[in-house]
């Protein structure tokens, strides 16, 4: 059983940047792909951006350039950095571990473990 807590969320201007963090319980952290989902009010939940265990990643066309994804599996931590905000970011973001899936369709066939949930609103 894994459990994530994610944190880092809040109110920030169109522009400026935030760092979600995603504290992972549980066994073999390393192991697992993580991912970050995001939803708005009205909308369904989407990717964001996902990292394989060994490294690789992948991100929706709509934060390429802005957002980083990275973990430190030494302390079983999950990251997403975000720069040059916009209001169209604002939504709960989501941390996500599953263990087998491909980081390009991570939450097609559901995930393993979610988190809570951080709520991030970009003003204008």
């Amino acid at each position: 059983q894994v459990q994530l807590v994610e944190s880092g969320g809040g109110l920030v201007q169109a522009g400026g940047s935030l760092r979600l963090s995603c504290a992972a319980s549980g066994r073999n952290f390393s192991r697992y792909v993580m991912g970050w989902f995001r939803q708005a009010p009205g909308k369904e939940r989407e990717l964001v951006a996902a990292m394989s265990s060994g490294g690789g990643t992948y991100y929706q066309d709509f934060v390429k350039g802005r957002f980083t994804i990275s973990r430190d599996n030494a302390k079983n931590t999950a990251y997403l950095e975000m720069n040059s905000l916009k209001p169209e970011d604002t939504a709960v973001y989501y941390c996500a571990a599953d263990r087998w899936s491909d980081i390009m369709a991570m939450g097609r066939n559901g995930v393993d473990f979610w988190g809570k949930g951080t709520l991030v609103t970009v003003s204008s």
